[in-house]
């Protein structure tokens, strides 16, 4: 009987979550849920430190918002909690102890200023990484150099210590990576890392191993900057003993800048103009706030789909895809190794078509919200309307809003250049008896609009070209938008001919026409 895939998403409580931990948690999901399996999410809170309030809400916010269903966790429980690292202290000493016991870890206890001298003796002899390993754990203080009543006796009067991982001198570490294939480290790149700090608490290397074997994790899919990690992972379960029962590693690319040059990052977000945070996210210590995609109006399903795609591939020529429908398609074999490119361009055309998915009804509530915010009146049916006509040329939802103001309120200004390049004589011509013809009409519709305008175009021997855009800078202000005799339609016979003569009035006066 095979074993139950068990994965798990593991962030740190340091901060707001990036966008690349989101993708993290996400191909955790999609892949437990593709293979009947389970989703947990697990606190790492040893770093007291870095702990920054509100975080931990925020990423149980932000999975939430984009479906990842979570099925065991600080919130939900299970049969392996606790599931913050923090609850969990006592049970980490007990396998540092065993390390030590074992001769695969020992007890350093060298001071900050020491560790000082130590990088800086390596420096002087021009080593490029200077690093505590089996060279230099031999000039150290340390349980491997004292001697045994010494270590028992500083020990014994509560002098402070850490617990270092003892990585033998001359072998090789190798890791069938899911993603990679085989990697391989020699153990003199690898250096004696703290296990167990002199606060007590775990660091990140033995908590991690500890937890993913005692809470039966069968896949660990995390990020690429993870990897140098990874043989000290391996060694800890070689000498913990649990060698036959590692779990199967993927390391997921980078997520690199838009142009492709180096690992994304918050300064290379805000020089492109987008965030790289789910949501908006107040930095509790310095005040600062920093947008998020929900805020900046990216519908979740959009999110997760353009997400997905960094370093992922379905090998067809779909790119809209369900949760369901990602579910049934991913697998770890076709996750690419090489740093995928984040192109906000292309998050933005996700959210245009799930938009475009959305009935008019569904658009019209984003519309009538912000009207609501500027105390606007507006009947729903006119909304969907205005929605219906607009819904081809929009990315966000506050575009509607933001980009057809114009449906609420008369132009109080017109778009310079057009005024200089479209208003002319020729064009305030068939303007104003567009403007006559449909005031003596009963009503205006889109279609009756486009036969006038038609036929005293024809009347008069002009292109439709010449005039267009003079026209719809009368009646709305701008020189682009959605259909015009549609907006005229939605406006009106009264609004639209009120709004010529105001534009007849104050351009005649500002151009020689």
């Amino acid at each position: 009987m095979e074993k139950e895939v068990r994965v798990r998403f593991a962030p740190s409580p340091t901060g707001a979550l990036h966008i690349g931990g989101l993708r993290t948690a996400l191909y955790n999901f999609l892949f437990a849920r593709k293979m009947g399996g389970k989703m947990l999410l697990r606190i790492e809170d040893t770093d007291q430190n870095r702990f920054v309030p509100g975080a931990e809400e925020y990423i149980l916010e932000s999975l939430a918002w984009v479906g990842i269903q979570i099925d065991e966790g600080p919130q939900q429980g299970g049969p392996y909690g606790p599931y913050k690292q923090s609850e969990r202290k006592q049970s980490y000493k007990q396998f540092a102890l065993k390390l030590v016991e074992e001769g695969n870890a020992y007890y350093a206890f060298d001071t900050p200023e020491e560790l000082e001298q130590m990088r800086e003796r390596l420096s002087a002899a021009k080593v490029v990484s200077p690093q505590y390993n089996a060279i230099t754990r031999a000039t150290m203080k340390n349980s491997l150099t004292l001697p045994e009543d010494e270590v028992k006796a500083r020990l014994a009067s509560g002098e402070p210590y850490v617990i270092r991982l003892k990585v033998p001198r001359k072998e090789e570490v190798r890791l069938n990576d899911l993603v990679r294939g085989w990697v391989m480290w020699h153990s003199s790149q690898i250096d004696d890392k703290v296990l167990m700090k002199s606060d007590g608490m775990p660091t990140y290397h033995l908590a991690n191993v500890v937890d993913d074997h005692e809470m039966k994790i069968t896949h660990v899919i995390r990020g690429e900057e993870w990897l140098p990690s990874a043989p000290v992972h391996v060694l800890l379960y070689k000498f913990l003993g649990w060698e036959n029962e590692m779990p199967q590693f993927a390391h997921l690319p980078l997520l690199l800048k838009p142009d492709g040059n180096g690992k994304l990052s918050k300064r290379d977000a805000e020089k492109h103009g987008f965030s790289i945070f789910p949501l908006q996210w107040k930095d509790p210590l310095t005040g600062e706030t920093a947008s998020g995609f929900r805020e900046d109006g990216y519908l979740p399903d959009a999110l997760v789909n353009f997400l997905v795609f960094l370093g992922w591939n379905p090998g067809t020529q779909q790119e809209i895809f369900s949760m369901e429908e990602l579910i049934k398609a991913f697998s770890i074999e076709r996750i690419g190794k090489s740093g995928t490119k984040f192109d906000i361009n292309k998050a933005k055309w996700f959210n245009q078509q799930y938009l475009k998915t959305k009935t008019d009804k569904e658009l019209s509530q984003y519309l009538l919200n912000d009207l609501k915010n500027k105390n606007i009146s507006c009947n729903p049916e006119r909304a969907e309307r205005i929605c219906a006509v607009m819904k081809e040329r929009v990315t966000f939802p506050g575009d509607f809003w933001n980009e057809g103001k114009y449906f609420f309120e008369e132009p109080v200004a017109y778009d310079e250049g057009i005024v200089s390049s479209k208003w002319t004589n020729e064009a305030v011509l068939i303007i104003s008896e567009f403007k006559d013809a449909i005031k003596e009409q009963k009503n205006i519709g889109a279609e009756q609009a486009k036969i006038t305008l038609n036929e005293i175009l024809e009347k008069n021997q002009v292109k439709i070209g010449k005039v267009l855009q003079a026209l719809r800078l009368a009646v709305t202000g701008t020189g682009a938008g959605p259909d015009l005799m549609q907006i005229i339609e939605i406006l009106g016979k009264d609004e639209t001919v009120r709004r010529i003569d105001k534009a007849l009035a104050i351009l005649n006066s500002k151009v020689k026409v």
